[in-house]
């Protein structure tokens, strides 16, 4: 056993790390180890396989670390990985077409967040979410879903504040006697 593993062992037991560390040299892997329970309920133990579901969790440690370690000088960014420079701002055209679209279908609760496991279910949630707006648009509902103060008034029914107004529970209807004591 490397000094190297005993160093990770030995905080792991420490701090009671659950988790998978691997730390690669070059184009070598210098250590890969699990550690703790994939699942504490039927205390399946992680392996170096295991699927973490962090989603986008660790980008911003990651970036961190690369950027402090580059101003420490102990990275090195190579000068190809740059990325490259856009001289101007260039307008797409038609682009609010296309940021109205993506409002559209974000209104749809499968698709506010990105929790599907295989791209073909995103893509199928996409699919039905177009299609609602589709039907609505079709049925003369408008595009997507509008706020209740919004709405367009409907024929034959009060605008709300006229059903406020009225006396009774029913438009038009006349009012029950009211008794005072």
């Amino acid at each position: 056993m490397s000094q190297l593993e005993e160093a990770v062992d030995r905080i792991a037991a420490e701090t009671g790390f659950s988790g998978v560390v691997r730390i690669d040299r070059g184009d070598r892997v210098r250590l890969a180890k699990a550690y703790g329970l994939a699942h504490r309920g039927y205390q399946i133990a992680n392996t170096t396989d295991t699927r973490f579901a962090i989603a986008s969790g660790g980008k911003g440690l990651t970036a961190l670390t690369v950027v402090s370690l580059i101003e420490q000088g102990q990275l090195d960014l190579p000068r190809g990985a740059e990325p490259p420079v856009v001289p101007t701002f260039q307008v797409v055209p038609r682009r609010w077409v296309v940021e109205r679209s993506f409002a559209w279908l974000g209104q749809s609760r499968r698709l506010a967040r990105d929790y599907e496991f295989l791209p073909a279910t995103s893509e199928a949630a996409v699919y039905l979410a177009t299609r609602h707006l589709l039907v609505r648009r079709l049925a003369g509902r408008g595009p997507a879903r509008q706020h209740r103060s919004v709405r367009r008034p409907v024929a034959g029914r009060d605008p709300p504040a006229a059903r406020a107004r009225s006396s009774g529970s029913r438009a038009g209807a006349a009012a029950p006697p009211v008794a005072h004591g």
